[in-house]
């Protein structure tokens, strides 16, 4: 599936959004993508996650981790896809940590999965768990990048759509300035 496909279908599956959002990064956009709309639907969720998976390919790796809530079904789909295990981190009283039980070896390789990145700070804070862990970062990848590539991550990026889409300090917000309501869709804090 190529990203102008895959952006046609997310719109026609309303999983795009246009409207005032606060996003997880506390930023505001009018634009808002909830890859859940997609991932609803397992036989999706299993292509978009091969297609993920295909760069890695060659890249040796022990196993998928993704930040909960929204990239845990991405990245099940992902390991599925390259055949390993699948772990998921949390925020427990707003620190982001491995828990149920995971556990990461030291020097283990670990693709980091997530469904849409904006600011990179879940990719950030997974990647700290991972490190703190012994273990290491070694891919990153989401359905959207929605970065316009003015963020430092660790790894380069690999995404299925690329998509520019402005967003504002709610300080400087013009949606704000015009009055209109926001709404705040996402999980970090919700």
């Amino acid at each position: 599936m190529d990203e102008s496909s895959l952006l046609s279908l997310m719109e026609e599956l309303g999983a795009l959004h246009k409207g005032h959002f606060q996003l997880s990064s506390g930023r505001h956009s009018h634009t808002y993508f909830q890859c859940a709309r997609l991932l609803q639907y397992p036989e999706l969720a299993r292509e978009l996650g091969a297609e993920l998976a295909k760069p890695f390919a060659a890249v040796p790796h022990d196993a998928v981790v993704s930040p909960a809530l929204g990239g845990i079904l991405i990245g099940h789909e992902v390991a599925r896809a390259v055949g390993r295990r699948f772990l998921f981190t949390e925020r427990k009283d707003g620190v982001m940590e491995l828990r149920r039980g995971f556990t990461l070896e030291p020097r283990e390789k670990v693709l980091i999965v997530e469904d849409v990145v904006t600011r990179g700070t879940s990719l950030h804070e997974v990647a700290k768990v991972v490190q703190d862990n012994g273990a290491v970062v070694a891919g990153l990848a989401c359905i959207v990048d929605r970065t316009g590539g003015d963020v430092d991550l660790p790894l380069p990026l690999h995404a299925l759509a690329r998509v520019a889409v402005e967003t504002w300090d709610p300080a400087e917000c013009p949606l704000c300035r015009q009055g209109q309501p926001v709404t705040k869709p996402g999980s970090r804090g919700n």
